[in-house]
């Protein structure tokens, strides 16, 4: 198991998501500029809820990479187990309260009222499925840790053809359909997502099905499984609902600055989305690394694997960051024809090249810490930095000193190199040795 091997999948992978919402956001942006503000900000909600599943995945791959590295494979299976059930029932939970709630969430967005009932019917067809999302966060999470990578990879490709084929023919009409607009992107989604889930449990049937001791939901409740999955996940999701809930009530005031803002922070993220990228997949494959090695007790080597990864990470998402600055124009052309679109994404993708480099050192350094076992730690700092520093300072040269959307990218930056520098002396201060699972259960 390489670090090469397991991150190019993954990669392509999450590149192939970001195409995936990047070409919702292109094609919708050929129909209507205030469909893509109104598309935006329910994903906005959508990605807290995405946390919500996040933290079973995650905690999932902690434990099933540590109990592998310990030759432990029935224990592993057994957490996979219980993963996809708790994650069946909170996804169920969650949709019904997206479908049901849904106009009392975005009136607490504060999103325009032109803008709302095409948010509404976005957020109940996506929202309404967001099980479908549970599962696929939970059977990706198994197969990649057992080192699969590049089965979820072709998972991810297909999702993504049907997906654009699907925007298509629903947004425009093609083919005699209904031209459905925003709503065809919804339809769209929800269905890739749906064949995305079965092949998934096709793969997991033919890869892991021997190691995965179903039967363990009848004869018992999985007390003692959940409760490690949310010793380490809770923690983790912590950090990811602090960030993603920092982040609505940062849109909160960009909402409150006007739609062109709303739209050009969109595109923006959409675009940036890919520089970041590499950093994100080097994490991915980092964290299953590390949770290996420390499953194997070879602390030492997990050390100097997260440090590489880290020196990689920089250079490469930092560089992909000053090639989308340096054609900045054309690729904001590409989304919209409005000059103050253009001119305000230019501002931000140029602070871009400061802003990545602060998100690598987060990508990269937290995801190793998590597989070591060290969870809390990230929680604590992001709640004191993403609160005081990214939304106060936000509002503070936002909206007080008038700033508006560049107020908002310098407090981002402000926030990430403050984390992400403090992730790093924590890695090196090796308090993190102490803390494995699998030492743990040892010990015990």
């Amino acid at each position: 198991m390489t670090l090469f091997a397991l991150t190019w999948p993954i990669f392509i992978e999450i590149m192939l998501h970001m195409i995936m919402g990047n070409a919702d956001t292109l094609m919708l942006s050929q129909y209507d500029d205030d469909a893509v503000a109104a598309v935006g900000v329910s994903n906005q909600i959508m990605s807290v809820i995405i946390v919500m599943f996040g933290f079973v995945a995650t905690g999932t791959t902690i434990l099933i990479s540590q109990h592998l590295g310990a030759d432990q494979r029935d224990k592993a299976g057994g957490f996979a187990v219980v993963s996809i059930a708790a994650n069946i029932c909170s996804g169920l939970m969650l949709s019904l309260v997206l479908f049901f709630f849904g106009p009392q969430i975005l009136h607490a967005m504060n999103l325009p009222a032109e803008l709302m009932d095409t948010a509404l019917i976005y957020l109940r067809i996506v929202g309404g499925f967001a099980f479908v999302q549970a599962l696929i966060m939970t059977l990706g999470a198994i197969i990649k840790s057992h080192g699969f990578t590049k089965d979820a990879m072709y998972v991810t490709l297909g999702m993504n053809f049907l997906n654009v084929i699907g925007n298509a023919v629903l947004i425009f009409g093609f083919f005699g359909a209904p031209e459905l607009g925003a709503t065809g992107v919804a339809i769209s989604t929800a269905g890739s997502r749906i064949i995305g889930t079965v092949i998934l449990f096709i793969v997991l049937y033919r890869r892991v099905q021997g190691d995965l001791p179903w039967s363990m939901l009848i004869h018992k409740f999985p007390k003692e499984e959940l409760k490690d999955l949310f010793r380490i996940g809770i923690p983790t999701a912590g950090e990811h609902l602090s960030y993603t809930s920092s982040q609505m009530v940062i849109t909160f005031f960009i909402a409150s600055m006007g739609t062109v803002e709303l739209t050009a922070r969109v595109y923006v993220m959409n675009i940036t989305m890919f520089a970041f990228l590499f950093a994100v997949a080097i994490g991915q494959g980092t964290q299953i690394m590390v949770g290996h090695l420390i499953g194997e007790n070879r602390q030492r080597e997990a050390y100097r694997r997260c440090l590489r990864s880290l020196k990689i990470g920089l250079a490469v998402s930092t560089s992909a960051a000053v090639l989308f600055a340096v054609f900045r124009l054309e690729i904001l052309s590409i989304f919209s024809e409005n000059p103050e679109i253009i001119e305000l994404g230019s501002i931000l993708l140029l602070l871009t090249i400061v802003l990545e480099p602060g998100r690598a050192f987060n990508l990269i350094v937290i995801n190793s810490l998590r597989a070591a076992g060290d969870v809390r730690f990230p929680v604590y700092i992001g709640i004191l930095s993403m609160w005081g520093v990214a939304v106060s300072v936000s509002y503070t040269a936002g909206i007080w000193l008038g700033l508006g959307l560049v107020g908002v990218w310098l407090a981002m930056i402000l926030d990430e190199w403050l984390r992400g520098l403090l992730m790093l002396w924590r890695w090196q201060s090796k308090k993190w040795e102490q803390m494995s699972f699998i030492r743990k259960s040892r010990d015990q």
